[in-house]
Protein backbone atom coordinates (compact mmCIF):
# COMPACT_ATOMS: atom_id res chain seq x y z
CA UNK A 1 0.00 0.00 0.00
CA UNK A 2 1.53 3.76 -0.75
CA UNK A 3 1.76 5.76 2.33
CA UNK A 4 -0.03 8.40 0.12
CA UNK A 5 -3.01 6.91 0.49
CA UNK A 6 -3.16 7.03 4.62
CA UNK A 7 -4.36 10.74 3.56
CA UNK A 8 -6.53 10.47 0.92
CA UNK A 9 -8.79 7.09 2.87
CA UNK A 10 -8.72 9.63 6.40
CA UNK A 11 -9.82 12.68 3.80
CA UNK A 12 -12.61 10.46 2.40
CA UNK A 13 -14.14 9.12 5.19
CA UNK A 14 -13.96 11.86 7.70
CA UNK A 15 -12.91 15.38 5.25
CA UNK A 16 -14.39 17.72 7.95
CA UNK A 17 -13.09 16.21 11.03
CA UNK A 18 -10.08 18.36 12.45
CA UNK A 19 -6.45 16.73 11.09
CA UNK A 20 -4.30 19.14 12.47
CA UNK A 21 -3.83 21.53 15.31
CA UNK A 22 -0.55 23.73 15.24
CA UNK A 23 0.37 27.36 16.37
CA UNK A 24 -3.40 27.40 17.43
CA UNK A 25 -4.72 26.65 13.41
CA UNK A 26 -7.29 23.94 12.97
CA UNK A 27 -6.81 22.12 9.61
CA UNK A 28 -9.47 19.85 8.86
CA UNK A 29 -8.59 16.72 6.76
CA UNK A 30 -10.05 17.89 2.98
CA UNK A 31 -8.01 21.20 4.12
CA UNK A 32 -5.27 19.15 4.29
CA UNK A 33 -5.28 16.78 1.43
CA UNK A 34 -6.08 20.17 -0.78
CA UNK A 35 -2.55 21.99 0.92
CA UNK A 36 -0.60 18.41 -0.08
CA UNK A 37 -2.36 19.24 -3.69
CA UNK A 38 -1.29 22.43 -4.08
CA UNK A 39 2.65 21.26 -3.14
CA UNK A 40 2.60 18.66 -4.92
CA UNK A 41 1.56 20.61 -7.88
CA UNK A 42 3.94 23.28 -7.10
CA UNK A 43 6.63 20.71 -6.98
CA UNK A 44 5.81 19.08 -9.90
CA UNK A 45 6.19 22.32 -11.76
CA UNK A 46 9.66 22.52 -10.72
CA UNK A 47 10.26 19.55 -12.21
CA UNK A 48 9.92 17.44 -9.13
CA UNK A 49 9.22 13.85 -9.70
CA UNK A 50 10.15 9.91 -8.95
CA UNK A 51 13.49 8.83 -6.92
CA UNK A 52 13.93 12.79 -6.67
CA UNK A 53 14.62 13.85 -3.02
CA UNK A 54 13.12 16.57 -0.95
CA UNK A 55 14.93 16.96 2.33
CA UNK A 56 13.27 18.70 5.03
CA UNK A 57 15.25 20.88 7.96
CA UNK A 58 12.73 22.05 10.72
CA UNK A 59 10.69 21.77 13.65
CA UNK A 60 7.79 19.86 13.49
CA UNK A 61 5.12 21.54 12.03
CA UNK A 62 1.92 21.42 9.46
CA UNK A 63 4.14 22.39 6.36
CA UNK A 64 6.86 19.66 7.05
CA UNK A 65 3.76 16.72 7.41
CA UNK A 66 2.33 18.03 3.91
CA UNK A 67 6.04 17.77 2.35
CA UNK A 68 5.97 14.05 3.34
CA UNK A 69 2.42 13.35 1.67
CA UNK A 70 3.62 15.13 -1.65
CA UNK A 71 7.03 13.60 -1.84
CA UNK A 72 4.70 10.79 -1.85
CA UNK A 73 2.18 11.77 -4.13
CA UNK A 74 4.87 12.31 -6.51
CA UNK A 75 7.04 9.26 -5.60
CA UNK A 76 9.71 11.31 -4.88
CA UNK A 77 12.13 10.63 -1.60
CA UNK A 78 11.40 12.23 1.68
CA UNK A 79 14.21 13.22 3.50
CA UNK A 80 13.54 14.72 7.32
CA UNK A 81 17.14 15.75 8.87
CA UNK A 82 17.60 16.27 12.46
CA UNK A 83 17.54 20.16 12.82
CA UNK A 84 19.94 20.43 15.52
CA UNK A 85 22.69 18.99 12.96
CA UNK A 86 25.88 21.59 12.75
CA UNK A 87 26.82 23.11 9.43
CA UNK A 88 29.48 20.27 8.94
CA UNK A 89 26.84 17.65 9.77
CA UNK A 90 24.22 18.84 7.26
CA UNK A 91 26.94 19.07 4.32
CA UNK A 92 27.70 15.88 4.70
CA UNK A 93 23.73 14.58 4.77
CA UNK A 94 23.24 16.85 1.90
CA UNK A 95 26.15 15.18 -0.32
CA UNK A 96 24.91 11.69 0.02
CA UNK A 97 21.27 13.08 -0.19
CA UNK A 98 21.60 15.24 -3.10
CA UNK A 99 18.44 16.92 -2.44
CA UNK A 100 16.62 18.21 -5.53
CA UNK A 101 15.30 20.63 -2.93
CA UNK A 102 15.55 21.42 0.95
CA UNK A 103 12.46 22.72 3.11
CA UNK A 104 13.93 24.52 5.65
CA UNK A 105 13.21 27.15 8.92
CA UNK A 106 14.45 30.77 8.51
CA UNK A 107 16.44 29.98 11.65
CA UNK A 108 18.60 27.64 10.11
CA UNK A 109 19.79 29.30 6.40
CA UNK A 110 22.92 30.34 7.65
CA UNK A 111 23.93 26.34 8.01
CA UNK A 112 23.21 25.21 4.35
CA UNK A 113 26.45 25.12 2.19
CA UNK A 114 26.07 26.89 -0.63
CA UNK A 115 29.40 25.67 -2.32
CA UNK A 116 31.78 23.39 -2.23
CA UNK A 117 31.03 19.53 -2.14
CA UNK A 118 27.33 19.28 -0.02
CA UNK A 119 26.15 22.60 -1.22
CA UNK A 120 22.88 23.48 -1.84
CA UNK A 121 21.95 26.61 -4.36
CA UNK A 122 19.38 29.04 -3.01
CA UNK A 123 16.84 28.33 -5.42
CA UNK A 124 16.81 25.00 -4.73
CA UNK A 125 15.91 26.26 -0.83
CA UNK A 126 12.58 26.62 0.28
CA UNK A 127 11.59 28.29 3.36
CA UNK A 128 9.07 26.82 5.15
CA UNK A 129 8.44 30.16 7.38
CA UNK A 130 9.47 33.00 6.08
CA UNK A 131 8.70 34.65 2.50
CA UNK A 132 11.27 34.27 -0.46
CA UNK A 133 14.81 36.27 -0.56
CA UNK A 134 18.00 35.91 -1.78
CA UNK A 135 16.99 33.33 -4.53
CA UNK A 136 15.36 30.92 -2.50
CA UNK A 137 11.66 30.28 -3.09
CA UNK A 138 9.26 30.60 -0.33
CA UNK A 139 6.61 27.50 1.10
CA UNK A 140 3.87 29.89 1.16
CA UNK A 141 4.06 31.53 -2.20
CA UNK A 142 4.11 28.18 -3.59
CA UNK A 143 1.16 27.60 -2.10
CA UNK A 144 -0.77 30.30 -3.52
CA UNK A 145 0.26 29.65 -6.79
CA UNK A 146 -0.25 25.94 -7.43
CA UNK A 147 -3.91 24.61 -8.39
CA UNK A 148 -5.68 22.61 -4.97
CA UNK A 149 -7.25 19.89 -7.44
CA UNK A 150 -5.00 18.22 -9.74
CA UNK A 151 -4.34 15.10 -7.65
CA UNK A 152 -1.11 13.07 -8.78
CA UNK A 153 -1.30 9.49 -8.32
CA UNK A 154 1.79 7.65 -7.31
CA UNK A 155 3.40 4.23 -9.57
CA UNK A 156 5.78 3.44 -6.57
CA UNK A 157 5.32 0.00 -5.83
CA UNK A 158 5.46 -1.32 -1.73
CA UNK A 159 9.04 -2.15 -2.28
CA UNK A 160 9.84 1.42 -3.41
CA UNK A 161 11.90 3.64 -1.08
CA UNK A 162 9.64 6.71 0.25
CA UNK A 163 11.81 7.71 2.86
CA UNK A 164 15.73 8.52 3.50
CA UNK A 165 16.36 8.52 7.29
CA UNK A 166 19.72 9.64 8.78
CA UNK A 167 21.04 7.50 11.21
CA UNK A 168 24.50 7.90 13.08
CA UNK A 169 27.30 6.05 11.47
CA UNK A 170 30.06 4.04 13.27
CA UNK A 171 32.74 6.22 11.70
CA UNK A 172 31.12 9.47 12.33
CA UNK A 173 29.52 9.51 8.93
CA UNK A 174 25.68 9.44 8.73
CA UNK A 175 23.69 6.61 6.97
CA UNK A 176 21.09 6.65 5.07
CA UNK A 177 18.30 4.59 5.84
CA UNK A 178 15.74 3.33 3.19
CA UNK A 179 12.42 2.80 4.38
CA UNK A 180 10.02 1.42 1.85
CA UNK A 181 5.88 2.44 1.75
CA UNK A 182 5.33 -0.77 2.90
CA UNK A 183 7.91 -0.67 5.96
CA UNK A 184 5.47 2.11 7.20
CA UNK A 185 1.92 0.25 5.64
CA UNK A 186 3.01 -3.28 6.48
CA UNK A 187 3.33 -2.22 10.07
CA UNK A 188 0.58 0.40 10.68
CA UNK A 189 -1.95 -1.81 8.65
CA UNK A 190 -1.15 -4.73 11.18
CA UNK A 191 -1.79 -2.16 14.59
CA UNK A 192 -3.60 0.72 13.83
CA UNK A 193 -7.71 0.91 12.72
CA UNK A 194 -8.37 3.84 9.82
CA UNK A 195 -10.16 6.59 10.61
CA UNK A 196 -13.92 5.79 11.67
CA UNK A 197 -16.51 8.50 11.51
CA UNK A 198 -18.22 7.43 15.28
CA UNK A 199 -14.50 6.92 17.08
CA UNK A 200 -12.41 10.31 17.41
CA UNK A 201 -9.25 10.48 19.31
CA UNK A 202 -6.63 13.18 19.66
CA UNK A 203 -2.63 12.71 19.20
CA UNK A 204 -0.34 15.02 21.34
CA UNK A 205 3.04 14.75 18.73
CA UNK A 206 5.98 15.18 20.41
CA UNK A 207 8.74 13.37 18.78
CA UNK A 208 10.84 15.12 16.18
CA UNK A 209 9.67 13.61 12.54
CA UNK A 210 13.13 13.26 11.99
CA UNK A 211 13.04 10.21 14.20
CA UNK A 212 11.76 7.27 12.89
CA UNK A 213 9.11 7.53 16.06
CA UNK A 214 7.78 10.33 15.10
CA UNK A 215 7.20 9.51 11.94
CA UNK A 216 5.53 6.61 12.57
CA UNK A 217 3.08 8.48 15.33
CA UNK A 218 2.57 10.90 12.35
CA UNK A 219 1.48 8.10 9.69
CA UNK A 220 -0.79 6.37 12.35
CA UNK A 221 -2.25 9.85 13.50
CA UNK A 222 -3.24 10.48 9.79
CA UNK A 223 -4.62 6.95 8.75
CA UNK A 224 -6.58 6.28 12.33
CA UNK A 225 -8.39 9.50 11.23
CA UNK A 226 -7.28 11.24 14.52
CA UNK A 227 -6.64 14.47 15.28
CA UNK A 228 -3.15 15.97 15.95
CA UNK A 229 -1.78 18.25 17.87
CA UNK A 230 1.52 19.27 16.66
CA UNK A 231 4.66 20.64 19.34
CA UNK A 232 7.53 22.09 17.60
CA UNK A 233 10.08 20.78 20.58
CA UNK A 234 9.35 19.04 23.49
CA UNK A 235 8.93 21.68 26.59
CA UNK A 236 7.50 20.36 29.44
CA UNK A 237 5.06 22.88 30.17
CA UNK A 238 3.70 23.35 26.68
CA UNK A 239 3.52 19.58 26.92
CA UNK A 240 1.10 19.73 29.98
CA UNK A 241 -0.60 22.68 28.83
CA UNK A 242 -1.32 20.72 25.50
CA UNK A 243 -2.74 17.90 27.32
CA UNK A 244 -5.27 19.93 29.12
CA UNK A 245 -6.47 22.22 26.79
CA UNK A 246 -7.01 19.50 23.65
CA UNK A 247 -7.82 16.83 26.29
CA UNK A 248 -5.11 14.62 23.86
CA UNK A 249 -5.58 10.99 24.42
CA UNK A 250 -2.60 9.63 23.16
CA UNK A 251 1.16 10.59 23.51
CA UNK A 252 4.55 9.33 22.75
CA UNK A 253 7.16 10.40 25.00
CA UNK A 254 11.21 9.32 25.29
CA UNK A 255 11.90 8.44 29.00
CA UNK A 256 13.90 11.75 29.15
CA UNK A 257 10.61 13.42 28.51
CA UNK A 258 8.60 11.38 30.69
CA UNK A 259 11.26 12.13 33.92
CA UNK A 260 11.08 16.31 32.59
CA UNK A 261 7.55 16.13 33.01
CA UNK A 262 7.32 13.79 36.34
CA UNK A 263 9.90 16.04 38.01
CA UNK A 264 8.10 19.78 37.05
CA UNK A 265 6.72 21.97 39.60
CA UNK A 266 4.10 22.44 38.03
CA UNK A 267 2.91 18.92 37.28
CA UNK A 268 -0.19 18.56 39.16
CA UNK A 269 -1.76 21.66 38.07
CA UNK A 270 -2.90 20.20 35.40
CA UNK A 271 -5.65 17.93 34.49
CA UNK A 272 -4.14 14.69 32.26
CA UNK A 273 -7.02 12.70 33.18
CA UNK A 274 -8.06 12.52 29.42
CA UNK A 275 -4.66 10.15 28.82
CA UNK A 276 -5.25 6.43 28.07
CA UNK A 277 -2.33 5.72 25.97
CA UNK A 278 1.00 6.52 26.79
CA UNK A 279 4.29 5.15 24.57
CA UNK A 280 7.64 5.17 25.44
CA UNK A 281 10.95 3.97 24.03
CA UNK A 282 13.84 5.14 22.02
CA UNK A 283 15.91 5.07 25.24
CA UNK A 284 16.36 2.74 28.20
CA UNK A 285 13.47 3.45 30.82
CA UNK A 286 14.85 3.83 34.64
CA UNK A 287 12.80 1.63 36.45
CA UNK A 288 12.37 4.36 39.17
CA UNK A 289 10.75 6.86 36.42
CA UNK A 290 8.24 4.23 34.57
CA UNK A 291 7.17 3.15 38.51
CA UNK A 292 6.06 6.95 39.41
CA UNK A 293 4.35 7.59 36.04
CA UNK A 294 2.61 4.42 36.74
CA UNK A 295 0.98 6.27 39.99
CA UNK A 296 0.58 9.67 38.31
CA UNK A 297 -0.91 8.42 35.51
CA UNK A 298 -3.29 5.58 36.98
CA UNK A 299 -6.06 5.89 34.13
CA UNK A 300 -3.71 5.65 31.12
CA UNK A 301 -2.30 2.44 29.47
CA UNK A 302 1.43 2.63 29.40
CA UNK A 303 3.17 0.50 25.97
CA UNK A 304 7.30 0.62 26.06
CA UNK A 305 7.80 0.14 22.05
CA UNK A 306 11.53 -1.10 20.61
CA UNK A 307 13.17 -0.95 17.88
CA UNK A 308 15.12 1.25 15.74
CA UNK A 309 15.41 3.24 12.47
CA UNK A 310 16.68 -0.26 10.43
CA UNK A 311 13.61 -1.58 11.57
CA UNK A 312 11.15 0.63 10.90
CA UNK A 313 10.49 1.33 14.71
CA UNK A 314 9.16 -1.31 16.48
CA UNK A 315 9.78 -4.69 16.83
CA UNK A 316 9.20 -5.75 20.42
CA UNK A 317 6.58 -4.20 22.84
CA UNK A 318 5.95 -4.44 26.35
CA UNK A 319 2.13 -4.09 26.65
CA UNK A 320 -0.23 -2.57 29.03
CA UNK A 321 -0.88 -5.95 31.28
CA UNK A 322 2.86 -5.84 32.31
CA UNK A 323 2.75 -2.36 33.05
CA UNK A 324 -0.57 -3.05 35.80
CA UNK A 325 1.58 -3.51 39.48
CA UNK A 326 -1.64 -5.74 41.35
CA UNK A 327 -1.56 -9.11 42.54
CA UNK A 328 0.21 -11.21 45.08
CA UNK A 329 3.86 -9.77 46.25
CA UNK A 330 5.98 -12.39 43.63
CA UNK A 331 3.42 -11.54 41.18
CA UNK A 332 4.11 -7.48 41.50
CA UNK A 333 8.09 -8.29 41.71
CA UNK A 334 8.08 -10.29 38.37
CA UNK A 335 6.30 -7.49 37.09
CA UNK A 336 8.71 -5.10 38.27
CA UNK A 337 11.62 -6.94 36.68
CA UNK A 338 9.66 -7.48 33.37
CA UNK A 339 9.87 -3.17 33.60
CA UNK A 340 13.36 -3.36 32.65
CA UNK A 341 12.86 -5.32 29.64
CA UNK A 342 12.02 -4.30 26.07
CA UNK A 343 8.71 -6.90 25.73
CA UNK A 344 8.46 -9.92 23.28
CA UNK A 345 8.65 -9.86 19.64
CA UNK A 346 5.67 -8.09 17.62
CA UNK A 347 3.36 -10.89 15.77
CA UNK A 348 4.84 -9.20 12.57
CA UNK A 349 8.40 -9.82 12.93
CA UNK A 350 11.22 -12.22 13.42
CA UNK A 351 13.33 -11.95 16.65
CA UNK A 352 16.82 -13.69 17.57
CA UNK A 353 19.45 -13.33 19.58
CA UNK A 354 22.57 -14.63 18.23
CA UNK A 355 26.36 -15.10 19.05
CA UNK A 356 29.06 -13.98 16.82
CA UNK A 357 28.69 -17.02 14.13
CA UNK A 358 24.70 -15.91 13.94
CA UNK A 359 23.89 -18.58 15.77
CA UNK A 360 20.38 -18.54 18.27
CA UNK A 361 21.63 -18.53 22.00
CA UNK A 362 20.09 -19.85 24.85
CA UNK A 363 18.02 -18.40 27.36
CA UNK A 364 19.71 -16.09 29.55
CA UNK A 365 22.86 -16.05 27.44
CA UNK A 366 23.78 -12.73 26.34
CA UNK A 367 24.13 -12.28 22.38
CA UNK A 368 22.96 -9.73 19.59
CA UNK A 369 19.16 -9.02 18.97
CA UNK A 370 18.27 -9.39 14.91
CA UNK A 371 15.21 -9.06 12.84
CA UNK A 372 13.61 -9.95 9.87
CA UNK A 373 10.43 -9.16 8.43
CA UNK A 374 8.67 -7.39 5.37
CA UNK A 375 9.10 -3.52 7.15
CA UNK A 376 12.91 -3.78 7.42
CA UNK A 377 15.26 -1.47 5.73
CA UNK A 378 15.66 -1.91 1.97
CA UNK A 379 19.75 -0.90 3.19
CA UNK A 380 21.65 2.51 3.81
CA UNK A 381 21.63 4.93 1.10
CA UNK A 382 24.81 4.60 -1.31
CA UNK A 383 26.72 2.55 1.16
CA UNK A 384 27.07 -0.71 -0.03
CA UNK A 385 29.60 -2.14 2.70
CA UNK A 386 27.60 -0.77 5.64
CA UNK A 387 24.50 -2.01 4.28
CA UNK A 388 26.21 -5.53 4.06
CA UNK A 389 27.27 -5.41 7.36
CA UNK A 390 24.09 -5.00 8.61
CA UNK A 391 21.64 -6.93 6.29
CA UNK A 392 22.72 -9.92 6.50
CA UNK A 393 20.96 -13.13 4.85
CA UNK A 394 17.41 -10.96 5.39
CA UNK A 395 18.33 -10.14 9.29
CA UNK A 396 18.60 -6.78 10.29
CA UNK A 397 21.64 -7.19 13.22
CA UNK A 398 20.41 -3.89 15.84
CA UNK A 399 23.67 -3.57 17.30
CA UNK A 400 22.08 -4.43 20.88
CA UNK A 401 23.24 -6.92 22.69
CA UNK A 402 20.46 -8.61 25.28
CA UNK A 403 19.18 -11.66 26.20
CA UNK A 404 15.81 -13.74 26.93
CA UNK A 405 14.76 -14.52 29.93
CA UNK A 406 12.16 -18.09 30.31
CA UNK A 407 8.89 -16.41 29.30
CA UNK A 408 10.05 -14.22 26.32
CA UNK A 409 10.69 -11.17 27.53
CA UNK A 410 13.94 -9.79 26.62
CA UNK A 411 16.45 -7.27 28.34
CA UNK A 412 18.52 -5.04 27.04
CA UNK A 413 22.62 -5.94 27.74
CA UNK A 414 24.55 -3.09 26.09
CA UNK A 415 25.75 -1.74 23.02
CA UNK A 416 27.65 -3.96 20.41
CA UNK A 417 29.01 -1.32 18.37
CA UNK A 418 29.47 1.22 21.49
CA UNK A 419 26.77 3.48 20.29
CA UNK A 420 25.49 6.11 22.81
CA UNK A 421 22.14 6.21 23.02
CA UNK A 422 21.05 9.84 25.13
CA UNK A 423 17.74 11.19 25.20
CA UNK A 424 16.73 8.50 22.14
CA UNK A 425 19.29 10.33 20.16
CA UNK A 426 22.21 8.08 18.92
CA UNK A 427 25.42 9.53 19.34
CA UNK A 428 28.61 7.88 17.49
CA UNK A 429 31.89 7.98 20.10
CA UNK A 430 34.05 7.85 17.09
CA UNK A 431 32.34 11.28 15.86
CA UNK A 432 32.72 12.76 19.21
CA UNK A 433 36.45 11.21 19.63
CA UNK A 434 37.42 12.79 15.70
CA UNK A 435 36.21 16.34 17.19
CA UNK A 436 38.18 15.96 20.60
CA UNK A 437 41.12 14.92 18.87
CA UNK A 438 41.05 17.84 16.61
CA UNK A 439 42.07 20.30 19.56
CA UNK A 440 45.72 21.46 18.92
CA UNK A 441 46.12 20.30 23.04
CA UNK A 442 44.44 16.89 22.72
CA UNK A 443 46.87 13.74 22.66
CA UNK A 444 44.27 11.08 22.42
CA UNK A 445 40.81 10.53 23.22
CA UNK A 446 38.36 7.97 23.85
CA UNK A 447 34.32 8.30 24.38
CA UNK A 448 31.82 5.64 25.85
CA UNK A 449 28.10 6.48 27.40
CA UNK A 450 27.60 5.96 31.16
CA UNK A 451 24.25 5.25 32.85
CA UNK A 452 22.36 8.58 33.52
CA UNK A 453 18.65 8.90 35.30
CA UNK A 454 17.52 11.84 32.92
CA UNK A 455 18.93 10.65 29.72
CA UNK A 456 18.96 7.29 29.52
CA UNK A 457 23.40 7.39 28.74
CA UNK A 458 25.46 10.67 28.97
CA UNK A 459 28.96 11.22 26.72
CA UNK A 460 31.72 10.75 28.88
CA UNK A 461 35.39 11.76 27.65
CA UNK A 462 38.37 10.09 28.76
CA UNK A 463 41.59 12.40 27.30
CA UNK A 464 45.41 12.47 27.24
CA UNK A 465 46.11 16.64 26.97
CA UNK A 466 49.43 17.46 26.69
CA UNK A 467 49.54 20.56 28.61
CA UNK A 468 47.77 20.98 31.86
CA UNK A 469 46.41 24.29 31.01
CA UNK A 470 43.92 22.64 28.90
CA UNK A 471 40.49 22.04 31.27
CA UNK A 472 37.15 20.48 31.33
CA UNK A 473 35.00 23.71 30.59
CA UNK A 474 37.23 25.05 27.55
CA UNK A 475 37.31 21.35 25.62
CA UNK A 476 33.44 21.19 26.37
CA UNK A 477 33.37 24.50 24.13
CA UNK A 478 35.32 23.51 22.07
CA UNK A 479 32.96 20.43 21.42
CA UNK A 480 29.55 22.77 21.44
CA UNK A 481 31.20 24.44 18.68
CA UNK A 482 31.43 21.25 16.55
CA UNK A 483 29.10 18.99 17.66
CA UNK A 484 25.24 18.96 17.82
CA UNK A 485 24.13 19.57 21.87
CA UNK A 486 22.80 16.03 21.95
CA UNK A 487 26.40 14.95 21.08
CA UNK A 488 28.98 16.83 23.00
CA UNK A 489 30.12 15.24 26.35
CA UNK A 490 28.89 16.02 29.69
CA UNK A 491 31.72 15.43 31.21
CA UNK A 492 35.51 14.69 30.50
CA UNK A 493 38.31 12.41 32.25
CA UNK A 494 41.73 13.65 31.94
CA UNK A 495 44.33 10.85 32.35
CA UNK A 496 48.36 9.72 31.00
CA UNK A 497 47.17 7.56 28.92
CA UNK A 498 44.00 5.05 27.18
CA UNK A 499 44.79 1.66 28.10
CA UNK A 500 45.07 -0.66 24.34
CA UNK A 501 45.25 -3.89 23.24
CA UNK A 502 48.56 -5.14 20.95
CA UNK A 503 46.77 -4.08 18.06
CA UNK A 504 46.54 -0.64 18.99
CA UNK A 505 42.84 -0.49 19.68
CA UNK A 506 41.68 1.08 22.68
CA UNK A 507 39.75 -1.17 25.32
CA UNK A 508 36.89 0.27 25.76
CA UNK A 509 35.68 -2.49 28.87
CA UNK A 510 38.42 -1.17 30.80
CA UNK A 511 37.32 2.52 29.94
CA UNK A 512 34.42 1.25 31.04
CA UNK A 513 35.25 -0.49 34.27
CA UNK A 514 37.15 2.96 35.56
CA UNK A 515 35.03 5.63 34.34
CA UNK A 516 31.42 4.21 34.06
CA UNK A 517 29.96 6.11 36.80
CA UNK A 518 27.00 8.77 36.31
CA UNK A 519 27.77 12.07 35.74
CA UNK A 520 27.61 14.30 38.44
CA UNK A 521 25.12 17.01 38.05
CA UNK A 522 26.50 20.54 38.29
CA UNK A 523 25.07 23.44 40.02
Amino acid sequence: MNTSDFLMIASAIVPDRTALIFDGDEVSFAEFQEQVNRLANALADLGVGAGDRLAVMQVNSTQGIAAYFAAAQLDAIYVPINFRAKSDELRQMLRLAEPSYLFIGERYLSLVPTSGEGSLAPERQIVMDGAASGGRLGYAELLSEAMPDQLHFPEAGDDDTTVIMFTAGTTGVPKGVMLTHDSFASYLLATVNPADPEEEETNLLTVPLYHIAGLQAMLAAVYGGRTMVIMRQFEPVEWLSLVQQHRANRAMLVPTMLKQLLDNPRFHEFDLSSLNVITYGAAPMPLEVIRQAIQEFPEARFINAFGQTETASTITMLPPEDHILEGSPEEIEKKLRRLTSIGTPLDDVEVQIVDEEGKPVPVGQVGEIVARGQRMMAGYWQQEEATRDTLRSGWIYTGDLGYWDEDNYIYLSGRAKDFIKRGGEMVSPEEVEQVLMSHPQVDDAAVIGVADVQWGEEVRAIVVRRSDQLGEDELVEFCREKLSSFKRPRSIVFTGELPRNVMGKVMKRDLREEYGYPVEAKD
